[in-house]
């Protein structure tokens, strides 16, 4: 069975749509952030702690911080033109999964943000935990981009 490539959209009715200009909106603006001192000097030590991406310290903090703008507002431009071309569809979620894969992943990596209650339970105890936990239902909005962007087709089709 190969895989075929659809616009989200044509796979799973427009509330897609939704989904998909909610996650270009996102990236866009968390893209431009990235360009900014405040929003480098934020995401500085999320990304040291990374076991993904700590290798982006050698560009500083400021490059490490346009790296990744520049990669979201990539992943947004995919996401506008996955609109019309199926094969880009794909990519866009693909690219928008993998980042909040990667957000979802400094709560375990940066010191600090989970503490562990007395019960064994992990407690969300810091505003960035907060705010990196929003990721967990982006990621769910991307995934769901993604698998309504491919559709399995017959070797004989």
């Amino acid at each position: 069975m190969r895989l075929q490539f659809l616009v989200a959209e044509k796979n799973g009715g427009a509330y897609l749509a939704l989904l998909r200009w909610s996650m270009v909106t996102i990236f866009i603006w968390f893209g431009i952030q990235k360009f900014t001192p405040y929003a480098a000097e934020a995401i500085e030590p999320l990304i040291s702690h990374s076991p993904f991406m700590s290798w982006l310290g050698v560009f500083g903090v400021r490059g490490e911080a346009r790296i990744v703008g520049t990669i979201e507002l990539i992943t947004a431009a995919a996401l506008i033109i996955g609109a019309m071309v199926p094969a880009l569809s794909a990519l866009g979620a693909a690219l928008a999964s993998g980042t909040f894969l990667m957000t979802t992943s400094f709560v375990f990596s940066t010191p600090g943000i989970t503490m562990i209650s007395p019960t064994g339970f992990p407690i969300i105890s810091t505003l960035l935990e907060q705010f990196l936990m929003k990721d967990v239902a982006l990621l769910a909005a991307c995934l769901t981009l993604l698998l309504a962007s491919l559709s399995p087709r017959s070797a004989a089709s």
